[in-house]
């Protein structure tokens, strides 16, 4: 008795159908992944880029030293103790609020 497996014979028609059906998704999957990075860089590039003012005037004497945004509005800190609101569509300050400390 003999129990060592005989080895079958190999289709060559199934070794090149095989082939041609790894390169195909081969190939699927790398378009695939082209087209995700694409839609992530179209989508998310405008996400992280603020509208932020060409100029902005303080008055006299004031510095700045923090600046934030919010939706229609932005604000000015200034080494004066003053928070300076602006309207982000004219640019118009609109508020100035004295911090106490």
């Amino acid at each position: 008795m003999n129990n060592s497996p005989e080895t079958q014979p190999v289709d060559p028609a199934l070794v090149k159908y095989l082939r041609i059906l790894v390169t195909v998704l081969t190939v699927t999957m790398i378009l695939g992944f082209i087209v995700i990075v694409v839609l992530f860089v179209t989508k998310f590039s405008d996400a992280f880029s603020a509208d932020l003012p060409d100029v902005i005037t303080l008055p006299d004497g004031s510095v700045a030293t923090a600046f934030t945004q919010g939706k229609g509005w932005y604000a000015v800190v200034t080494d004066g103790n003053k928070i300076l609101i602006y309207n982000q569509k004219t640019g118009d300050l609109s508020q100035t609020i004295a911090i106490e400390h």
